[in-house]
């Protein structure tokens, strides 16, 4: 696991998968928090979401999601005042923040919940600190450090190697 630390003390280190790019137009269909506190996972959180659109072959075979998986799988407004719950308080970590936190945000604003967050770019962060490596997105950095993922591109075994 990584040395926190240098971090605050309330970390959630996040991963979505999403029916396409836009916050506007598309859903969440996966979400993954690892809530660290003061070092320690204090909570996970793994759970599809079932974005009552439809997507694409091309996400569905990248994340191996499929709208059949998703049938029985709770709804965002199901799930959201756990997800604010775990995410209150704390920084949110994430590869890309900008996409994740900006999903996670609209998605809240539908339900007329406003929140706010500090967050820390894992991307970003490695940029700054490997600049001599041209490639910083997730895959590179599992292959480049060694860390384990199990299925690449579902929401919780992202945010796990964020955590590693």
């Amino acid at each position: 696991m990584c040395d926190t630390s240098m971090l605050p003390q309330k970390l959630a280190f996040v991963d979505i998968e999403t029916t396409g790019m836009s916050p506007v137009y598309d859903r969440i269909i996966d979400i993954g928090i690892i809530r660290v506190e003061n070092s320690t996972v204090v909570e996970q959180y793994n759970q599809l979401v079932n974005p009552h659109i439809p997507f694409s072959p091309f996400i569905q075979s990248m994340t191996g999601i499929t709208p059949e998986y998703l049938e029985d799988a709770p709804a965002f407004e199901d799930i959201y005042p756990t997800i604010y719950e775990l995410l209150k308080d704390t920084v949110f970590v994430a590869h890309n923040v900008r996409f994740d936190y900006g999903f996670l945000r609209n998605e809240f604003k539908r339900f007329d919940i406003s929140f706010s967050s500090k967050q820390l770019c894992t991307a970003k962060l490695s940029r700054r600190l490997y600049s001599r490596y041209r490639r910083h997105n997730l895959s590179a950095l599992i292959n480049r450090f060694g860390f384990t993922c199990e299925h690449r591109h579902r929401a919780f075994d992202d945010a796990q190697v964020l955590w590693q």
